[in-house]
């Protein structure tokens, strides 16, 4: 024995008015995200510029004392072995645009010729604690 439902034809689907209630609570929900997506992109970008400055001047101080002269440029470090590469900047997505810093002085006793002393970022951007990137 067969059961046969029968449907009217006026209850085939959802209404207008319940999408558009599905659609503005979607809505809702993407407001609430995306700030919080776009900072913790903005937060990670921070943490590895931190995190490639700590490195690039790390390097820049061991070659000094290794070589008992300051590197002339990034590239020396990438070719005498204290890098493998120049990393990229997390902010300007480029190798070539960090800042480095000349000193006249000497960091060392040892030390016969100034070179490459620091190393900055270079985008122009202020970070999340109000501070340019460029001063870190």
């Amino acid at each position: 024995m067969r059961i046969r439902i029968k449907r009217r034809s006026g209850e085939a689907g959802f209404t207008l008015i319940e999408l558009m209630v599905v659609m503005l609570i979607i809505g809702i929900l993407m407001a609430l995200a995306i700030p919080n997506y776009i900072s913790s992109i903005r937060n990670a970008k921070e943490a590895v510029l931190r995190e490639d400055l700590h490195i690039l001047r790390q390097s820049i101080d061991s070659f000094t004392m290794d070589k008992e002269r300051a590197p002339s440029s990034l590239d020396e470090l990438v070719t005498e072995g204290y890098l493998r590469k120049i990393p990229e900047d997390p902010i300007t997505h480029s190798t070539s645009t960090w800042v480095t810093d000349m000193g006249d002085a000497m960091r060392t006793i040892d030390q016969s010729q100034p070179g490459i002393d620091d190393v900055h970022s270079g985008s122009g951007d202020a970070g999340s604690d109000g501070q340019p990137y460029s001063s870190w």
